[in-house]
């Protein structure tokens, strides 16, 4: 090992510490101060501290509602000057958000000038724009110059900031909060203000309210863009119950008749959040890519309000279809996080429900109004003692006037004479001269009594609960009637629905370009898709020693099943073919099935059809295509064989009544179709019993149209119910040598 390292000499005091506490020390400071000085929001008032501190600087600036507006340069400076000391850009970025109506639900700051747009643009420098409070920023503020909330020292400590704001508006939840602090993240959407005070008059009669009594009010988010909210009621109870979830929000579209059966869809509103120019880019993007078969083109026509057309490919097309198959691509169909995830009291980060966010705001509003009383006592009690000075001097007034005039300590004087307080004696003293002729003794004894009214009714506050709650009420009945639904501001913009009950493989067929292909396999297995219905099949090409095994036509948009000799199906999607150039692709990439094992059979799949599955030693039986559908590589087992034994044939049932099996000993049987059983996975039942050999081929028919063949030149037979009958019996029969002319290849159809 190597000598450990002297520090240089005359290097003053080095202290050794241990590394990882110091690491630990400090990224726990770094992690608390990122939780609570930015991250996270107050339950109280709603707002992270550079909210709180914008808003409390335009106070300070006396940027009111009624006022006129100030730059936003001159509003960025202060707050950084004096009570955040950031960056001017991020405290610039905070109060352009809490102007943007598009943004926050119910604004806190008026803005004049480009403050951006929903498309995503900028907003103009800080210098350009301009800015003051809403009314809902002024409630937010209510009452601070009455000690309503705790002060604290500036970073500086030249001027004093609030802790939190009084917050008499339910700024938390109506225009909701997000944020990443460490280790933990906040993500609250808006909600409507009138339906949260219901929420809270209700919790105020019932503390005790479940999270189902406070949902008759709170509906769900009330997003400032609108859209409709398309999860089921259980799930938004969920949410709110435990103060996690996440909101399925969709935009909002209608059905525009253009005239001779045509139309367009029409969104006027899209989800929380979503930039509009970047939503159409990349609808544009899916449309240029083909993987939106159902759409021909899409275009904004949008001018203060949100217009974006959607034109079908063609009149045919079904409109829930067509939007469907947008929600499912495209941010038409957003999912916005439900975290409640805010400090409690200001100190503790918890995850809260929605009652528990309501009770400590209404906590809040109580401690605020008991407050304010108490300021408002005092301010009482300091001009009751002061009228009442007043009272003694109108009554003594020329000795009051000759003491001031003449004695050296006046002060002193009037105290000892009248039996004055200092306050008392300092207010005669500081009267100005124009105020005697007020002195009217009537003025003064009224504004007595009414003083002393009002204090009696502070002093009953302060000693009644109820009374507190009931005055807490009153106040959140006024920011109700404000703010409710019958006002253009407070009227609900969200909408709940169902989603349309599509279902999942219409949608996902829509998504699909409908085109015709053909459907190639090798005899060594090559699996290949070929634009187009090709009408000759001989053209086809393969590698050398190779050759074609089956083909057939089919669409894109088609579900394709190949039956494997080991009795199992398997499922594709036409559309993922492999592309015809070349020889294709080994069809055991997209199966999983043994070495040993081939495919059998292959066809287009059809949900309402029936097929006669038979094995080599001649059992069988019926079933649905829909039965066969599968969803892995490994598809799904329908027929049990044992030893060599494998499946070979599997002919459509129809509207057959009948089965026709041949042998390859050449024996012709014809048995009624009811003597098969349907089953979705089994052995069967014999169809027909062999001494040597097994099956060669089987034909379901209608016995009134009678047994039709083809030879191999194409000539068709036909053999009637009454030449049928000598080869008519059971199942599991033998049967009779073949008619005459049926064709050599052993075959129904040459």
């Amino acid at each position: 090992m190597g000598k450990a390292v002297e520090p240089p000499s005359g290097g003053g005091n080095i202290e050794a510490i241990d590394l990882k506490a110091a690491l630990e020390e400090r990224y726990l400071a770094y992690a608390l101060s990122t939780i609570m000085g930015r991250a996270l929001p107050d339950v109280r008032d709603g707002l992270k501290p550079v909210h709180r501190r914008i808003v409390h600087a335009m106070r300070v600036l006396k940027l009111d509602p009624g006022q006129g507006y100030k730059k936003c340069a001159r509003i960025v400076g202060d707050v950084m000057g004096k009570f955040h000391p950031h960056g001017d850009a991020s405290i610039y970025d905070a109060l352009v958000r809490l102007s943007q109506d598009f943004a926050i639900r119910y604004p806190l700051i008026d803005g004049q000038g480009n403050f951006g747009n929903v498309d995503g643009d900028s907003p103009a420098a800080m210098r350009y724009t301009e800015a003051r409070m809403t009314d809902v920023a002024t409630l937010l503020l209510r009452g601070l110059d009455e000690d309503a909330v705790d002060f604290r020292a500036t970073y500086n400590e030249e001027d004093q900031e609030p802790i939190v704001l009084p917050g008499a508006f339910p700024n938390l939840l109506a225009n909701g909060s997000s944020g990443i602090a460490v280790g933990m993240a906040t993500s609250i959407p808006p909600h409507n203000a009138a339906e949260l005070c219901d929420a809270a008059l209700k919790l105020i009669d019932n503390p005790d309210a479940s999270t189902d009594a406070l949902l008759r009010f709170v509906q769900g988010p009330d997003f400032p863009t609108g859209g409709v909210i398309v999860d089921s009621p259980a799930q938004i109870r969920e949410a709110y119950d435990s103060g996690r979830g996440s909101f399925r929000v969709r935009a909002r579209w209608e059905k525009e008749d253009q005239g001779r059966g045509g139309y367009v869809v029409v969104v006027t509103e899209i989800p929380y959040q979503v930039q509009k120019s970047r939503l159409i880019e990349k609808i544009a993007e899916l449309l240029q890519a083909r993987k939106l078969p159902l759409l021909a083109d899409i275009r904004d026509e949008s001018a203060e309000d949100v217009r974006v057309v959607i034109e079908p490919k063609s009149r045919t097309v079904d409109p829930e279809l067509l939007m469907e198959s947008l929600f499912r691509l495209t941010d038409l169909e957003s999912r916005i996080p439900l975290n409640m995830n805010v400090l409690s009291g200001g100190k503790v980060p918890k995850v809260m429900s929605l009652r528990e966010v309501l009770s400590e705001w209404l906590a809040h509003q109580r401690e605020v109004l008991v407050r304010r009383a108490r300021y408002r006592l005092g301010q009482i009690e300091r001009r009751l003692e002061v009228l009442a000075g007043y009272l003694i001097a109108f009554l003594n007034l020329d000795e009051v006037i000759r003491i001031i005039r003449e004695e050296d300590e006046p002060k002193a004087v009037l105290i000892r004479t009248f039996e004055l307080t200092d306050v008392q004696a300092e207010a005669i003293l500081n009267m100005r001269l124009r105020s005697l002729r007020k002195l009217e003794e009537f003025e003064l004894r009224r504004e007595f009594g009414r003083l002393t009214e009002e204090k009696a009714e502070k002093e009953a506050l302060l000693a009644s609960d109820d009374k507190q709650w009931s005055s807490v009420a009153g106040e959140i009945r006024d920011v109700l009637e404000t703010y409710s639904k019958k006002t253009r501001l407070g009227r609900r913009r969200t909408l709940f629905a169902d989603a349309p009950s599509r279902a999942l493989d219409d949608i996902a067929v829509a998504l699909i370009e409908k085109e015709p292909v053909t459907v190639v396999l090798s005899k060594k297995g090559f699996l290949r898709g070929m634009r187009g219905h090709l009408a000759d099949f001989s053209t086809l090409t393969f590698k050398e020693g190779d050759g074609l095994k089956l083909a057939f036509h089919a669409m894109t948009t088609d579900k394709l099943l190949f039956l494997s000799t080991g009795g199992r199906a398997f499922t594709l999607g036409a559309d993922k073919l492999p592309g015809g150039r070349g020889q294709g692709e080994p069809i055991r990439l997209a199966f999983d099935f043994d070495d040993e094992q081939d495919i059998a059979i292959g066809f287009v799949a059809d949900p309402d059809r029936r097929r006669l599955l038979v094995s080599s030693d001649g059992n069988g039986f019926v079933v649905a295509e829909a039965d066969m559908l599968s969803a892995t590589r490994k598809g799904k087992q329908l027929m049990n064989l044992s030893g060599k034994t494998a499946l070979s044939l599997a002919p459509t049932v129809g509207e057959g009544d009948h089965v026709a099996i041949v042998g390859e000993n050449r024996k012709l049987l014809v048995f009624p179709l009811s003597q098969v059983a349907q089953m979705t996975r089994g052995k069967g039942v014999r169809l027909q019993r062999y001494k040597d050999g097994g099956v060669s081929d089987a034909k379901v028919f209608r016995m009134a149209g009678g047994l039709v063949w083809s030879d191999s030149a194409g000539r068709m037979f036909t053999r009637s119910e009454a030449e049928l009958l000598e080869w008519r019996g059971d199942r599991a029969q033998a049967g009779r040598l073949v008619p005459k002319g049926f064709p050599k290849t052993n075959k129904f159809d040459g």
